[in-house]
C-alpha cells in the first residue's frame, strides 16, 4: 500500500487513489464513490451532454490511471484504487434530477452493484484485465444502478 506522501509524488497514483481516498484502511471503494459526490455536485448542473461526455472522459483516463497503478503497485485492482469508483457513481447519475434523495439512492444502489457484482459484472470482474478490467465492472455497475435509479424515478418512487 503506497503512503500518501508518494501519492503526492505521482499525480496519477494520486488520481487513481481517488485523492487520497483509496488509502482509507476502511472500505476504500465506498470513500472513493464519497469523495465522488462534491464532483458530481459540480458536474450536475451541467448539460447532459457535456456531463456525458466528462462521464466518457473519466472512464478512457481511467483505463489509462488505474492500469498505470496496478502496473506500479504491481497488483491488479488494489482496493485503493478508487477512480473507477469515481466513474462509476458518475454513470448512475446521468439524466437524474439532483436531490439529496436521488443522491443517496444512486450511491446506496452503485455501491451494492459494485460490492456484491451480479452476472454479468461478476464476469467482467473475473475475465477483462489490465485498466479496461479495473474500470469495466465499475461501468456495468454504474449502468445497472442507474437503469435501477431511472425505474424508481419512473415509478415516483424518488424526487
Amino acid at each position: 500500500m503506497p503512503h500518501f506522501r508518494q501519492l503526492l509524488q505521482d499525480p496519477r497514483l494520486l488520481l487513481a487513489f481517488g485523492f487520497g481516498s483509496g488509502l482509507s484502511p476502511i472500505m476504500p471503494g465506498t470513500m472513493g464513490t464519497m469523495v465522488a459526490l462534491p464532483i458530481y455536485y459540480l458536474m450536475a448542473p451541467l448539460n447532459i451532454w457535456l456531463y456525458i461526455a466528462l462521464v466518457v472522459l473519466s472512464i478512457l483516463i481511467g483505463n489509462y490511471l488505474c492500469g498505470y497503478a496496478a502496473k506500479k503497485l504491481k497488483v491488479h485492482d488494489h482496493p485503493g484504487i478508487v477512480w473507477d469508483e469515481f466513474a462509476g457513481m458518475w454513470i448512475t447519475m446521468i439524466a437524474v434530477p439532483f436531490s439529496w434523495q436521488t443522491l443517496l439512492a444512486g450511491f446506496v444502489l452503485f455501491r451494492i452493484f459494485d460490492m456484491v457484482k451480479p452476472w454479468p459484472i461478476s464476469l467482467a470482474d473475473k475475465h477483462i484485465h489490465g485498466g479496461v478490467g479495473i474500470m469495466f465492472d465499475d461501468v456495468l455497475a454504474g449502468f445497472a444502478a442507474l437503469a435501477c435509479l431511472h425505474g424508481a424515478l419512473y415509478m415516483g418512487w424518488l424526487m
